[in-house]
């Protein structure tokens, strides 16, 4: 069979089994001979099985508000519109597989070319339909294990879910550690900055200090300096010691008056002396605290330091949390659709299992009731083989009779050929009014919403 759809002309043998094995045959024992010498009703029969079994349409019983207003006794036109919209879905779906041209002549009064034609195009259809659906067994195959697959992923959702409780628990466990570590680092800023602020201090009084250490040290530089030149002078005005008495006392005293001032200076020098090292002792002392104050503050910039790295990792593990919550929420979106596809495909198998199940029961049905129309004719047959020998009597009689009624039968032929020319002529008629009325109901409808929207 071709793989692209085609209506190429079929025997109406081919028809009538083509119709019988798509169960959209008019009667079970649709022979070729019906489609050769086709009835009105073959063709609006076949498409309303067609559209009911094929298509799945149910027929549309009820009657439409805006009909109902159109046509006077609607009860009576039941008929005619369910002809006439058994011929628009036929002509519709001819025209979609690119057959056009469907009359109502071809319903009402069937030519058999163009019923062989129309009925060729529609058993290609379907064979080209059912071509497509086998084509399609594989993918239904592939996913008929999909229920183990849908159970692993249901666990591995139930392991997920699990987990994500562990860790919404663990993080509710911890939320006050966290917040105690929290306020811990706050107050270790604190002192971090008091400290700061003490170090400031401490430094500008070591400044101070060591300004004041300075000072100190140039007064002594400067008596040291004063002592050697008096050292020097003392040298020089023993070299210059006469040996006269007169001068000699005079030397004397003037060498009184030098001792007495070099003593004095000295009591002032060693006093500067006591004065320096009682201010270095006051210099190592306070340096000695610096010490220790330098040590506290090193252990508080190390506490710090482990505070930060404390901080940075709750915003590490923050920040694993928010991945991991986007990681449950990304899974949680696959679930559902994983969850969704399933149900999707639940919802198929059992459409597909009700409409098995449903061919099964017309199946049986419909072999019951050929069974039973196979007995009753078998029971018909019997009783006509006695009727015909009766019958065959009374043949010979009616032979003379037969000639004379063939004749008049003819005539009564053709004005009844003539009767239904003229029905058809007016069925069309009356079908053309009732779509006139119904295109007039449907542009009053359009033009009473129009105005209810504009008001």
């Amino acid at each position: 069979m071709a793989s692209n759809f085609s209506f190429p002309e079929m025997t109406p043998a081919q028809i009538a089994e083509g119709l019988r094995t798509y169960n959209i045959a008019p009667s079970a024992n649709l022979r070729a001979e019906d489609i050769a010498n086709p009835q009105p009703e073959l063709l609006p029969n076949v498409f309303a099985l067609f559209f009911a079994n094929v298509v799945g349409d149910e027929p549309e019983e009820q009657l439409g508000f805006e009909v109902l207003q159109a046509i006077d006794n609607p009860e009576h036109h039941l008929n005619a519109i369910a002809f006439r919209r058994i011929f628009r879905k036929a002509r519709d779906f001819l025209d979609s597989i690119y057959f056009g041209g469907l009359t109502l002549r071809d319903f009402l009064r069937p030519n058999p070319r163009r019923v062989v034609d129309i009925l060729s195009s529609v058993v290609n259809y379907l064979h080209f339909r059912q071509e497509k659906l086998a084509a399609l067994d594989p993918v239904v195959t592939e996913f008929d294990g999909c229920a183990e697959q849908i159970t692993e992923f249901r666990a591995r959702i139930a392991e997920l879910q699990k987990a994500k409780e562990e860790h919404a628990y663990k993080e509710q466990m911890e939320e006050p550690a966290v917040q105690q570590l929290q306020a811990e680092l706050n107050a270790l800023k604190q002192t971090i900055q008091e400290f700061n602020t003490m170090q400031m201090g401490l430094r500008s009084r070591a400044k101070t200090l060591d300004d004041k250490k300075e000072e100190i040290l140039a007064k002594i530089s400067q008596a040291d300096f004063q002592l050697i030149k008096h050292s020097q002078e003392n040298s020089n005005l023993l070299s210059r010691i006469v040996q006269s008495p007169e001068k000699l006392q005079k030397n004397l005293e003037e060498k009184k008056g030098v001792r007495d001032e070099l003593k004095t200076l000295e009591k002032m020098a060693t006093q500067n002396a006591q004065k320096k090292n009682d201010i270095l002792e006051m210099y190592t002392k306070a340096c000695e605290k610096l010490s220790k104050h330098l040590s506290k503050i090193s252990a508080l910039h190390e506490t710090c330091t482990a505070a930060k790295a404390s901080e940075k990792e709750i915003k590490a593990l923050k920040a694993k949390i928010s991945d991991q919550n986007l990681e449950t929420k990304t899974l949680h979106i696959k679930v559902e659709e994983w969850q969704s596809r399933v149900h999707e495909t639940e919802d198929r198998l059992k459409e597909k299992e009700k409409e098995r199940d449903q061919r099964i029961g017309e199946n049986k049905r419909k072999m019951a009731t050929l069974k039973s129309e196979v007995e009753s004719e078998l029971k018909s047959l019997e009783d006509r083989e006695r009727e015909v020998q009766e019958q065959i009597a009374k043949a010979v009689d009616l032979c003379s009779q037969s000639d004379a009624a063939e004749v008049a039968g003819q005539k009564k032929c053709e004005e009844i050929y003539a009767r239904f020319d003229e029905v058809c002529e007016a069925a069309k008629l009356y079908m053309e009014g009732i779509e006139r009325s119904i295109k007039e109901v449907d542009g009053a409808t359009l033009a009473i919403t129009g105005q209810k929207c504009a008001a």
